[in-house]
């Protein structure tokens, strides 16, 4: 009784929510602008251009690897002892990565050891951030009625847009210094600024409490001893499922914020200040509709608001790089927004749809495996694919066809998965025990 009569206000849920998982998307947004903008030069100058930015692109990837692994073994703790301990885990294992990759010195300061210790700390970033989205959806979706899931879910959303304004902020209140102090010292100052976030982010999360659900699971003693093997082995189509559906998300979005920043500035001349402001203007949509995503998610349901966003992000690469390609910055700000409201479309779906399909008692396990598998192909490998397309092509089409492609592998598995199964069979069973599916 006692954790129902203190159980966490809307607010103080949506604050430990959204606010902390802003925080690490900024950690982890920053590299990918830096990755495009510098680390290039500074850490692979004896590569051409080309094979510097590739290499770049490439230790940016390195997180995408490591964040299954950060998801499997933080989804483990997450669902044996709780949700709170592994948010406090993440938070200081991506901040502190952060601060430290600040603080790296140059190739042109130890040679090899730095893009070394840059690579380790990406790893060490990536496994922060492979725990974090599932906590924060379930701290979230588990307090709320289950006519409000996809909007409590959608909390930890809107972390990703924020963290791409803030990060965007940070590099732009560097980008406009003479080169030669940029690459000197101005692109630190971005990742130095984590140390205060983190200590913001600690404080908020450190009041949460775990939802009276899993608190039930704990109490009956009916958590799972291995979660990832119990989810492997009784619900790996769900899992392959949600993996195949978390594609198209990244896909977009990191194609938006972390390639057009390399391809714009190199390729078509844009200036950096400019595409670094309009991909932070295009957050504001990002928010916006996510909010309208969640809300009609919990009227009509999770799924169909998903196989719509699916839909335009099949149809959307095409017309975004014909107009990026067009060179005015006008255009190019439209293909941004309506970039940013494919993404909102299925991030406001997403919270809800997830935290539906898997049972409690591998319900971390499952969302941060399948939405960390799905965020390594589509958001590791685009980078690297499109700027080996360009390369091989000298044109974009390529690259929007296959960004179309992963969008469609996503639409195709949404069909598949079953919302509510897992709730409804918990209920069928008299407990939180789920059958195989």
């Amino acid at each position: 009784m006692a954790d129902r009569t203190a159980a966490p206000s809307r607010r103080s849920i949506f604050t430990a929510s959204f606010v902390g998982t802003s925080i690490e998307w900024y950690d982890y947004y920053i590299f990918g602008t830096a990755a495009a903008l510098v680390f290039g030069s500074l850490f692979f100058p004896q590569f051409s251009s080309v094979a510097g930015t590739l290499a770049a692109f490439a230790t940016f990837a390195v997180g995408f690897i490591a964040r299954p692994l950060g998801a499997a073994v933080i989804g483990h703790y997450g669902d044996r002892l709780g949700r709170k301990a592994m948010l406090v885990l993440t938070l200081l294992l991506t901040g502190g990565a952060t601060a430290l990759i600040g603080l790296l010195p140059t190739y042109a300061a130890i040679g090899i050891g730095a893009p070394l210790l840059l690579v380790l700390l990406r790893l060490l970033q990536g496994f922060g951030v492979g725990g974090e989205w599932g906590g924060a959806v379930l701290i979230a979706t588990e307090h709320a009625t289950s006519r409000r899931r996809a909007v409590y879910g959608s909390f930890a959303q809107f972390g990703v847009p924020i963290g791409v304004l803030t990060s965007n902020l940070a590099f732009l209140a560097v980008a406009g210094l003479p080169d030669e102090a940029f690459r000197s010292w101005g692109w630190r100052v971005p990742f130095l600024l984590s140390v205060v976030l983190v200590v913001v982010g600690f404080v908020v999360r450190s009041r949460l409490q775990d939802a009276p659900e899993f608190e039930a699971v704990k109490r009956n003693r009916e958590t799972s001893t291995v979660p990832v093997a119990e989810l492997v082995r009784r619900h790996p189509r769900t899992l392959v499922l949600a993996s195949l559906a978390s594609i198209a998300p990244p896909a977009i979005g990191y194609t938006v914020i972390v390639y057009m920043l390399s391809y714009g500035t190199t390729v078509l001349d844009y200036e950096r200040t400019t595409l670094l402001t309009l991909i932070m203007l295009s957050t504001v949509v990002w928010v916006a509709t996510i909010v309208g995503a969640a809300v009609l998610s919990d009227r009509i349901g999770s799924r169909p608001v998903y196989v719509a966003g699916a839909i335009t992000a099949v149809l959307w690469p095409l017309p975004m790089f014909a107009l990026v390609n067009t060179g005015s910055a006008a255009l190019a700000g439209l293909a941004f927004a309506v970039a940013a409201v494919v993404q909102g479309i299925m991030a406001g779906a997403q919270g809800g749809l997830f935290s539906e399909i898997f049972p409690v008692r591998v319900r971390y396990s499952g969302i941060s495996i399948a939405y960390q598998i799905g965020g390594m192909v589509g958001g590791a490998v685009t980078p690297i694919v499109a700027t080996a397309l360009f390369g091989a092509t000298g044109s974009s089409t390529p690259i929007a066809l296959y960004v179309a492609a992963l969008s469609l592998l996503t639409l195709l598995a949404v069909f598949g998965l079953r919302e509510g199964s897992a709730r409804t069979q918990e209920v069928a069973t008299g407990g939180t025990r789920h059958q195989p599916n």
